[in-house]
This record gives C-alpha cells, sequence and structure tokens, in this order.
C-alpha cells in the first residue's frame, strides 16, 4: 500500500503543534490588514494572531485572499514526485474560491501522474470545524485506513460536523453585508448577539440570538446538546477571536453538562477573524446533522 498525505489550507485554523504531529501538508491563504499583506502560516511565523485582532480592534481594514492555483500545483507536484498519494480537504467551496483552486490542480495533475493518486474533498466547513475533519481524517489514517477509505470516511461525516457561533461585534456583520447598521447599532444597544452557524452548502448564517454575552455562549452548549452524539466521547474543538477567557468558559461549559474530557481550543485564525472579528467564539462536534 503506498503512503499517502494528508493536505489542507490554514483555514483549518489547527494548532501549529497539532499540525505538525498529524504530519499535514498546510497551504497558506492571505490576509490583509490596514493595507499590508501577511501569510497565514498556523504557527505565526509572519505576525502573531493577537496583533491581527489588535489591528482589527482598531477597525483596520481587512480582507482575505484564497490559495491559488499555482500555489497548489507546486505543493502538490513536490509531494507526488516523492512517491506520495494526496487527499486533499480543502475550505468550504461556499466561503472561498480555495478549494476550487485545488480541485482543479488535483484533477490536472491526475492526468500527469497517472499512477498516483490524488482526491480532492470539499469540507463545507470553516475554521476549526475544518480542522476538526481534518483531525478525524488523521484518526482514521492512524488505524491503517487507505486513502479511499478516509476519502469516503470524510465525505460521508463532514455534514454531521456542526459548527456553531457568536460573534461580539455586530460591526464586523454589517461590513460584511449580513445585517443593516441600523440592525447593527440597535442590536449593540442592546447587547444583541447573534447565534451563526455553517450551512449543508457550507455557508455561514445566522438562525439565532441571545441577550448577553454569556447567554450566547450558553446558547451554543444548547444546540450541542439538541444536536451532538455522544458528546462524552468525542473531541470538541473550540476557536475564540482573541478571547481566551470566554472559550475557556464554554469549554466549562461542556466539561460540567456532557462529561466531555477532551477539548481542543486555538484561534479563530486571521482569514476568518477578518470577517467575524475579536470576540468570536465558535463550538465544533459531531452530530445527528449540521
Amino acid at each position: 500500500m503506498s503512503d499517502y498525505v494528508l493536505m489542507t489550507d490554514s483555514s483549518c485554523d489547527l494548532p501549529a503543534e497539532l499540525a505538525e504531529k498529524m504530519e499535514l501538508s498546510v497551504l497558506p491563504l492571505y490576509v490583509d490588514v490596514d493595507g499590508q499583506k501577511y501569510v497565514n502560516y498556523l504557527d505565526e511565523r509572519e505576525i502573531a494572531f493577537s496583533e491581527i485582532y489588535a489591528k482589527l480592534r482598531t477597525k483596520c481594514p481587512a480582507k482575505t485572499s484564497a490559495v491559488n492555483f499555482n500555489d497548489f500545483i507546486g505543493a502538490m507536484e513536490a509531494l507526488l514526485r516523492e512517491g506520495k498519494d494526496i487527499l486533499y480537504i480543502g475550505f468550504s467551496s461556499g466561503l472561498s474560491s480555495t478549494f476550487d483552486a485545488g480541485a482543479s490542480a488535483a484533477r490536472e495533475l491526475a492526468e500527469r501522474y497517472p499512477e498516483r493518486r490524488i482526491y480532492a474533498v470539499d469540507s463545507l466547513c470553516a475554521s476549526m470545524g475544518q480542522g476538526l475533519l481534518v483531525y478525524l481524517a488523521w484518526k482514521q489514517k492512524q488505524q491503517g485506513r487507505t486513502i479511499e477509505q478516509v476519502r469516503d470516511y470524510i465525505e460521508d461525516n463532514k455534514l454531521h460536523l456542526c459548527h456553531w457561533f457568536t460573534i461580539d461585534d455586530l460591526m464586523f456583520l454589517k461590513r460584511g453585508g449580513r445585517i443593516s447598521g441600523a440592525t447593527a447599532i440597535v442590536g449593540s444597544m442592546l447587547s444583541i448577539k447573534p447565534v451563526m452557524h455553517v450551512d449543508n452548502e457550507g455557508h455561514l448564517i445566522k438562525v439565532g440570538t441571545a441577550r448577553g454575552r454569556k447567554a450566547s455562549l450558553k446558547a451554543l452548549a444548547d444546540h450541542a446538546e439538541r444536536l451532538g452524539v455522544d458528546l462524552g466521547i468525542q473531541t470538541v474543538f473550540i476557536s475564540h477571536g482573541d478571547c481566551l477567557a470566554d472559550a475557556n468558559y464554554l469549554a466549562d461549559i461542556m466539561r460540567a453538562r456532557f462529561g466531555v474530557k477532551d477539548i481542543v481550543i486555538n484561534y479563530v485564525g486571521p482569514v476568518i477573524g477578518a470577517h467575524s472579528g475579536p470576540g468570536t467564539v465558535a463550538l465544533f462536534f459531531l452530530g445527528k446533522e449540521r
């Protein structure tokens, strides 16, 4: 059986040390904050994520850009030349063109290297939801599953990967065109916090609201109670927009209510964070449905 590599992109928001342990090939996206472009490496080698969020708090303009086709060709071809097969699990096509670039590169290289196996799976996931899906793929690989078995596992389970977010600053939703200016102003005055999730098409959508910060965090756990399957034996991921205390508060709820023992906490990376803003908290787990 030939060796294969799990490939993803930096929107997975995995802790750098975990990605290294998993021996992932991770292609970085890019973020431009206040006119300065940075490569979104998981290990923060170009800029600390806390510094990105400090800039966002001062309302610096921010935009992001995807991994391009040539980036994928270079990274994939280097692995193929080493005799490795590739399973690429990419950032939701509903949120970025990154997956389309990766899938196009995979198709082209499959023609050049017919002896190799190259598969691309649209995770339809974002941030550490994508990261959790890649983590689950790695766990399957660790159990000796073939590249086709892992690919099929991911396809079968990606719509059971639940993403639940709350966003602290409504003005970031206004900037993204998801709510009106009036709604943002009134909601901020009343401490209304949106509760959002990623749907089956991989889009981030608003599904409810909560009054106050702690209520919004508890609402995420309520959705886990409604949808989660055997939460106590799962590995649960939580990401945060430079608000670790709030992420830990949610983690404590998950431990107390559901007996969750294995929780991974990390930043909402700068690519997602540029759109969701500081104070975002997100919860990821496997459930009956998204």
